[in-house]
This record gives structure tokens, sequence and C-alpha cells, in this order.
């Protein structure tokens, strides 16, 4: 039987400003490592882009490993007074802040090469795989345990949502207007600055997190319904997701939509100082995502009611990879006309970022009708393992492409590295935005009418 705590207060503002500041605590270090850290360890450490991508590679797949277990830890964990996935977060936040914090450290360019490698490898692995897993996996699989009403998980989704682009606003724009400098006529980056600007963010990251756990409310608490063979069984948690069409399409367009997401993030770190030589653009432009994606959640709620999360989910997607391509053949020498288009793109993108935390919930309903099993933190997990995967797809792909391109620390202003450059931010996402609209369009089969009839019957079973 289903065990709602009835006396706790109801689902209200108090719960969505809650979880808004859990991911803006979470991205104050994932937006700095997806959209920074490369180009620190490329431009201060002197480390070739393609060791830094295959270390976020290699780090993605340990992920595979922490993520499921951190996953079943909480679904066999009990049920304290705080909650089942809440008391994680406050066990959590100083670890994972400080670890991101140790990545950047300027004061060791000056070692040798290997050495550089091996603490990048380490701290990056540290922070990523131990500590971020386990803040980040009871963070996102809280969101059924506030409440099980669909209006109120897409309004959680765009609260996360908003957390997560106001972090990227601040990591976004400040950055850029605070931690580079003029060195021969050229724009780069101060390594001393970067890592005091990467402490102020751990120390942020933590706030956060403490606003995230002193405000939010579990309130739905379900027994498991696992037979005991297979109970706690890790088998029988891969055999149900690899039946799960829904688990399994959403996964792979995970996978695609960070590829194409973090390219374009991080590939904007070569764009405006390099390209264009001009970082207060990139502030700019930062701000300019920050008013699209305002504009987008005021309008994503009402239109994924009326259409479904999936249907909107494409088309969105569909609108920011035209406007990629259309960048890539006006090639603008303007770069505001470069940061209007982008705002335009950033419109496409955050229609879907707004409902993308919901469809996982919805994911999570459909696998407890098909698999008469409740597996809340499992599911999150395989979920957020698929996207460390997008994240280290994109930081592998773009340190091979920046390699074969020819960029390094003395070729960073060459006119061929540059239109490389430019290629780069352009059809690599273009191309991710294609295939994720395909895979919501023809594979995903949770339509809007599917997921209201599956809300319904486990209504029902709950009431039962």
């Amino acid at each position: 039987m289903d065990t709602t705590q009835e006396l706790k207060r109801p689902f209200g503002l108090r719960d969505k400003i809650g979880y808004l500041f859990g991911d803006f605590g979470n991205d104050f270090t994932f937006i700095l490592s997806s959209s920074f850290l490369l180009k620190f360890y490329t431009d201060v450490m002197g480390v070739s882009a393609a060791v830094v991508g295959a270390v976020m590679m290699i780090a993605r797949f340990i992920d595979g490993f922490t993520d499921i277990t951190m996953g079943r830890i909480c679904d066999r964990g009990r049920v304290t007074r705080a909650g089942k996935f809440k008391p994680w977060i406050l066990r959590m936040c100083g670890p994972v802040a400080l670890s991101s914090f140790l990545i950047y450290q300027s004061s060791l360019a000056e070692r040798a090469m290997w050495f550089k490698i091996m603490w990048l490898a380490v701290t990056y692995i540290l922070w990523g795989s131990v500590f971020y897993t386990s803040i980040n996996i009871p963070y996102g699989s809280m969101a059924s345990a506030i409440s099980r009403e669909p209006d109120d998980r897409q309004s959680l989704s765009t609260f996360r949502t908003m957390g997560s682009t106001l972090a990227g606003v601040i990591v976004g724009a400040g950055i850029p207007l605070f931690a580079y400098k003029a060195v021969e006529g050229n724009t780069v980056l101060d390594g001393g600055t970067f890592t005091l600007i990467a402490g102020i963010f751990s120390v942020l990251a933590v706030l956060c997190y403490l606003v995230c756990y002193f405000l939010v409310t579990e309130r739905v608490t379900p027994e498991p319904r696992i037979s005991e063979g297979a109970r706690n069984n890790i088998l029988s948690l891969f055999k149900n997701a690899f039946a799960n069409r829904a688990l399994i399409s959403i996964i792979v367009g995970s996978v695609v939509m960070l590829l194409a997401q973090l390219t374009l993030q991080s590939m904007a770190n070569y764009v405006f100082p390099n390209y264009y030589g001009n970082t207060a653009a990139q502030s700019v432009s930062t701000l300019a995502m920050l008013f699209g994606m305002i504009f987008a959640a005021s309008v994503a709620k009402p239109i994924a009611r009326r259409f479904g999360k999936a249907e909107v989910s494409a088309i969105s997607n569909l609108l920011a990879a035209g406007v990629s391509l259309l960048l890539f053949f006006l090639r603008p020498e303007n770069v505001w006309v470069y940061v209007g288009l982008s705002f335009i793109l950033w419109v496409g993108l955050g229609i879907f970022a707004m409902v993308s935390w919901a469809l996982i919930t919805d994911v999570i309903d459909y696998a407890e009708i098909k698999n008469g099993v409740r597996e809340d933190g499992s599911i999150y997990a395989l979920y957020s393992f698929a996207r460390k995967l997008g994240q280290a797809a994109a930081a592998g792909l773009s340190g091979v492409l920046l390699t074969l391109i020819g960029y390094t620390q003395e070729t960073a202003f060459d006119e061929g590295v540059l239109e490389g450059i430019f290629n780069i931010s352009t059809l690599v996402p273009a191309t991710g935005f294609v295939l994720l609209a395909l895979i919501l369009r023809f594979w995903y089969p949770l339509n809007r009418d599917r997921v209201r009839e599956n809300v319904e019957i486990l209504r029902k079973k709950h009431e039962e």
C-alpha cells in the first residue's frame, strides 16, 4: 500500500523554490565543468584537448558503476524524518563543492605534464563519479517523492531548469567578464582569477544545497512491490530497462541532447574570445540565454499540457537545429548578429529544457505499470548515467575535433583554426538537435494521451 504522508503541508511555492535551488547548487559545479574545464586545461594548464576529453570520457564510464550503485542505495535506503532522498543533499554538499574547487588549481600549471594529467583525472573522478553522483541521484529521484501530480512535477521540472539557467548565467556571464586578460593583443584566460572564481562558486553551491534541503518536503514514499527473487537484483534492473522502450529512447535522447547542447556551450569559450575576440559579447549572449529561458518558462507548461511534452520537445529541437544551420551558412562577421540568432536558438532549447525533467518522471510511472516495481532511484540513476555519457561525449568530441583542426596554445588564433572552431560550434549541435527531434517523435512512446492514461492507472492502483 502506498504510504503518502497526509499530515505534511501541501505542495506549493516553497517546494518549487527549494527544488530550484537544488539545481542552482548542482550547476555551479556542473556547468563550470561542462563549459570551462576543457578551456582551462588547454589554455592554462597546457594539456592537449584530446587528452582532456579522454579523461572526461573515462570518468563517465566509471559513472556507469557509481550512478547505478547510488540509485540502488537510494531505493534500499530507509525513510528518515527528512525523507528518503533529501538527507543525501545535506551529507554530500560539502564534498562535492570542495572536490570541484580542487580541479582548477592554476598554481600547478608549471608542474610536469604527467602530474597535471593525473591531477585532472583524480580530482575530476572524485568530483563527478563519486560526490556529484551521491548528491545528484537523490536530488533527481526526489521529484517523484515531492508529489505524484503531473502538473506539480511539470512545475518542478520548470523550476529546476530555471535554477540551472540562473547558475548558467552567473557562470557563463561572470567568467568572461572577470577571468580573461589581454596578452599581446589576444584575449586569454587568466588562471589565477579562474581558480578564485571556482572557489567562490563552490561556496555558493553549498549555500544553494542548504536552501534546497530546508525548503523541500518529501510526501510520497511508496513501498517497493518487488518479489523476493528480484529484490536488489541488478540483473533484473537491466533486464527491465532494456525491455522499456520509453526508458531506452529517453536515455539515447539524453546522450544526443547533451552532446549537442554541451558542445554548443563549451565551444562558446572558443567562439567569442578566439573567433570574435569579444568576451563582453559572450556575457551578453549568456544573458540573452536567460531571457530566452524566461520566455520558454512562461509558455512551456501551457503548451505542454495542450500538445504533450514529447510533441512540444520535438518541435523545439527542430527550431534549435534550424538556427544552428543558419549560423553555419551565414557565418556572421558581426558578433551581435551571432548573439541575436543564438537567442532564438536558446528559446527552442529552453522549451525542451523546461519539460525534460518531467519526461523522466513519466518514464518512472510507465516502468511501474510495466514491471510492477517502483524504482525511482535506480531508473533515475540510469538516466543520470546517460546524461553523463552525453557530457563525456561532448567533451571527448570537442577535444578530438579541436585537436584535429590543430588547436593548441600556440595556434589558438590562426585563421584555419578559427574557421574550424566556428564549424564545430554550429554543425555538431545542429546534427544533435535533429536526431533528438526524430527520437522524440518516432521512438519515444509516451505521448500526451499515453501519459494521461498512465496517471489514471496509477491513481486507481494507489487508491486500492
